[in-house]
C-alpha cells in the first residue's frame, strides 16, 4: 500500500513537472504574441490586434502567478496568496483594456482611420489558433489529473485565447484579402467581449 502511494506521488509531482514547463512555455509564447500582436497593430491600424496584444500581456501575469505557484508547491512552500493577488491584478488590467480599447476604436473611427492589411498579425492569429488548443487541453488534463485547480484555471484562459484568435483571423483575412476594413471592428468587439468575461471570471475566483 505505501509503496502505491509513493508510487502515485512520485507521478503526480511528475505531472506538475510538466505542468510548470507548459507555464514557462506560455510566458514565452505570450510575451512574443503580444508584442507581435501590438507591434503589427499599430503599424496597421488595426485595434483588434492592438487589444489581442494587450490581453496576451494580461495573461503572461496569470501565467507568471501559476508558475511561481508551482515552484513553490515543489519546494513545499506553498502560498496560494499569490494566486488571489494576482488575480486581482489580472481582473483589473482587463477591466482597464475595455474602455481604452473601446475609446480607440472610437477614436479610429471618428477620424476615419482604417485597419490595413497585415499579413505578420495573420501569421501571429494562426499561430495562435494553433498553439492555444495544445496549451489549453495539455494544462486542463494535468491539472485535472493532479488536482491542481490553479492549472485548471490557466487552460480555460488559454481555450479563451484560441477563441479570441478565431475571432482576429477571420477580421485580418477579412481586411487583408478583401479590403473590408469594418470588419476590424467587428472582430475588435468580440476580443473585448472575451476580455469582459475573462474580467469577471477572474474577480470571481479572487474571491
Amino acid at each position: 500500500m505505501k509503496t502505491g502511494e509513493g508510487s502515485s506521488s512520485i507521478e503526480v509531482e511528475r505531472k506538475l513537472r510538466r505542468g510548470l514547463a507548459l507555464e514557462y512555455l506560455s510566458v514565452g509564447w505570450m510575451t512574443v504574441e503580444g508584442a507581435v500582436a501590438v507591434y503589427s497593430g499599430i503599424v496597421a491600424g488595426s485595434i483588434a490586434l492592438v487589444a489581442f496584444g494587450g490581453d496576451s500581456f494580461v495573461e503572461l501575469v496569470s501565467a507568471l502567478a501559476v508558475a511561481v505557484y508551482l515552484r513553490n508547491r515543489q519546494s513545499g512552500n506553498l502560498d496560494p496568496s499569490i494566486l488571489h493577488r494576482t488575480e486581482r491584478v489580472t481582473a483589473v488590467l482587463l477591466f482597464a483594456l475595455i474602455p481604452v480599447t473601446g475609446l480607440s476604436a472610437l477614436f479610429s473611427y471618428l477620424t476615419g482611420t482604417r485597419a490595413e492589411g497585415s499579413l505578420l498579425g495573420v501569421i501571429i492569429a494562426v499561430a495562435a489558433v494553433v498553439m492555444m488548443p495544445y496549451l489549453s487541453m495539455e494544462k486542463k488534463s494535468i491539472g485535472q489529473e493532479t488536482g491542481c485547480l490553479p492549472l485548471t484555471t490557466d487552460a480555460v484562459e488559454s481555450a479563451t485565447c484560441f477563441f479570441m484568435s478565431i475571432a482576429l483571423l477571420g477580421g485580418l483575412l477579412s481586411v487583408t484579402l478583401f479590403g473590408l476594413w469594418w470588419v476590424d471592428y467587428l472582430a475588435t468587439a468580440i476580443i473585448l467581449a472575451f476580455i469582459a468575461r475573462e474580467a469577471i471570471e477572474a474577480i470571481g475566483e479572487s474571491r
